[in-house]
This record gives structure tokens, sequence and C-alpha cells, in this order.
């Protein structure tokens, strides 16, 4: 600081004995790295320019005792005044540009560290050791859980409404996201979901990119998350422009989907019974025999409260199940694979 102070009046009388004329370039170096320091304690820039000003009024009102002891005429200490201001301005300009450099080179070193942090989380089972040390290095604190998103391109941009650019894109997200915008699967991982996801930015460009939630895991199984999260998008599971974004469903719904044929096969065998009904009835009994897989003893009244129908009505669905499926209803491998069939065919 001191050394800025003795610069600055050097370069001022410089200036003032060569008629005027810019900051040196030589003098440059100490007017950024006053900006830069400021940037680098973690302040901001108000303490530094107003000592800029205040250093201004100081040395003008000097100037002016010595123009009146010299009885300079009034244009000389015009001439003077605007010297004295011009050349504080000059220097805060370069301090300024040198904070923002300082500041853009900051948030460009954690963003790359952050990159590389989602990249070893979705690189699946990171080491524990590399994990804290990557999030301690991108200043990301290890949340208790996460919830990876796939998303899709960005909306397609009309004739004269170009798309929004990744940088804009990424303004857009409350700031602990992660986000991989740019690969040809873009993704994030959002740290404790049950709060971000609800944060309006967030939202917004979810329901803009056709967005996929994965369920909330540990950060270590973030991987499964964003493979989960993936597979509903290549299921089709994309909501439009102006609906919510798809949230991944129970864990045994993505367990349903690992092997979509396995399970066709499973609802062709397990699901035979239903087929020479006419496709209302089938619907009316699938979820009857759902509800009563799925109850805890089966009755007709549970049935009922489940369905929203009259516990009349559920009993004579349940008499045509019974003759449909019968033994079957009491083997518990064949209730499983009814279940999970009924499940995957009712969604």
């Amino acid at each position: 600081m001191q050394q800025g102070v003795e610069t600055a009046l050097l370069e001022f009388a410089e200036r003032v004995t060569s008629a005027g004329g810019p900051v040196e370039s030589a003098h440059l170096s100490v007017y950024r790295a006053l900006g830069r320091g400021e940037s680098i304690e973690g302040r901001s820039l108000d303490a530094l320019q107003a000592a800029y000003r205040l250093g201004a009024r100081i040395a003008w009102r000097r100037y002016a005792r010595v123009a009146r002891r010299q009885a300079l005429g009034t244009e000389a200490v015009a001439l003077l005044a605007e010297a004295v201001f011009t050349h504080i301005d000059e220097i805060a300009a370069v301090s300024v540009q040198a904070y923002a450099d300082a500041q853009a080179d900051a948030a460009g070193t954690v963003g790359r560290r952050r990159h590389r942090l989602l990249i070893l989380l979705a690189s699946g089972d990171p080491d524990t050791e590399a994990l804290d040390r990557a999030a301690a290095e991108a200043d990301w604190p290890l949340p208790d859980s996460v919830a990876a998103v796939a998303l899709g391109p960005p909306p397609a941009a009309q004739p004269d409404t170009p798309a929004p650019p990744r940088a804009l894109r990424r303004s857009r997200l409350p700031e602990p996201v992660l986000a991989d915008l740019e690969s040809s699967q873009p993704c994030l991982v959002v740290p404790t979901p049950h709060l971000l996801l609800a944060d309006p930015r967030l939202q917004q460009l979810l329901r803009e990119t056709g967005a996929v939630v994965g369920p909330a895991v540990p950060p270590a199984q973030t991987a499964d998350s964003l493979r989960w999260a993936r597979s509903l998008r290549e299921a089709g599971a994309v909501a439009g422009p102006d609906s919510p974004p798809v949230t991944a469903p129970s864990l045994a719904r993505l367990l349903l989907l690992a092997d979509p044929a396995l399970v066709r096969l499973m609802a062709r065998r397990r699901l035979k019974p239903l087929a020479s009904l006419t496709p209302k009835q089938r619907e009316r009994l699938a979820a009857t025999l759902l509800a009563c897989l799925q109850t805890p003893h089966g009755t007709a009244p549970e049935i009922a409260a489940r369905l929203g129908i009259h516990p009349q009505t559920a009993r004579q669905r349940l008499h045509q199940v019974q003759r449909l499926f019968g033994e079957a209803l009491s083997d518990p491998d064949a209730r499983f694979e009814l279940e999970a069939a009924l499940r995957a065919t009712l969604g």
C-alpha cells in the first residue's frame, strides 16, 4: 500500500511536468497488484476505491494551498484539478480491471476443479480419500446425498432467437450444482436435492432440456443415480417443456427397467389369464389383482379402499381374479412375478 501511494505521487508529478499523458506502463503493475490483492484477500473494491478518492481529495487540498501561495491563475488551478482527478480515475480503472481478472481467474480455477470432481463422481465408486481431496480442492462440501440429472440437448433455436450459450445456462444454476453442459451426454450433480431441486432457476433449466432426475444417493453412488436417470431418458420418460421434470420412480420401478425384455416375458406368462378379456376388463382386473397383492390381507374392503370403489364391486372383481389365477395367488414366487409384471404394465 505504501508503495502504491509513493508510485501514485511520483506518477502524478511526472504527468504534470510532462504536460499530461496516460499512466506509465512501468507503474501499472503496482495498481494491478493493489486490485488483485483485494480479490485475494476476499474483500470488495469498496475500501480501495474509497482510499483512492480520499487520497485524491487530500492531495488536492495540499496542491490548492501551494497554488494559492504561488498565486496561480484560475485556468492553471482548473487544469491542475482536472489532472488530479483524471489521474486517480485512471489508477482506479487499472485496479478495477486487475480485480476483475483475479476474480475470473479464481472462478475459472474453481470451475475446472469442480468439473474434475463431477467426472470423478460420475466415474463410479470413487476412492474415499480421492473424493474427499477433490471436494476440498473444489471448495465443495460433501453433502449427505446427491441426485444426478440426465439433461437433454438445449431447446432448438428459432431462426431469430439463438440458443442460450453455455455460460448463460450455467449462470442460471444454483452455485453448489456441478454441471457438465458441453459433453454429448450433459448432466448435473445436485447436492442436498430435497432443497436445491425446488430452486426456480434449476427447475426452468430442467424443463427446457427435458431432464430426468435420478434418485437421491450418497455421493459415492452418484454414478448409479446418473445411470438410472439416463436409463429413464432412453426409455422415453421425458416431460414436455411446460411440464415438471421427470423424477426417478421408486427403486422397485427402477429395478424393473433394468431388463425390459425379461419383464415383458414375465408379463406374457403370468398375465396370460387376462388375455381373453376385453381391454377394459383387463385393466380393471389387473388393477384389482395388483391391489390384492399389495394390501396386507387382500380382503375386499382393503381392495375397495385402495381402488376407491364400493366393497361389493371389489368383492365381485376379487372372485374373478381368484377364478382366473387360482393357486398362483398362494405361491410366493408367482406372487412376486405377478406384482412385478403388473407394476411394469400398469406403471
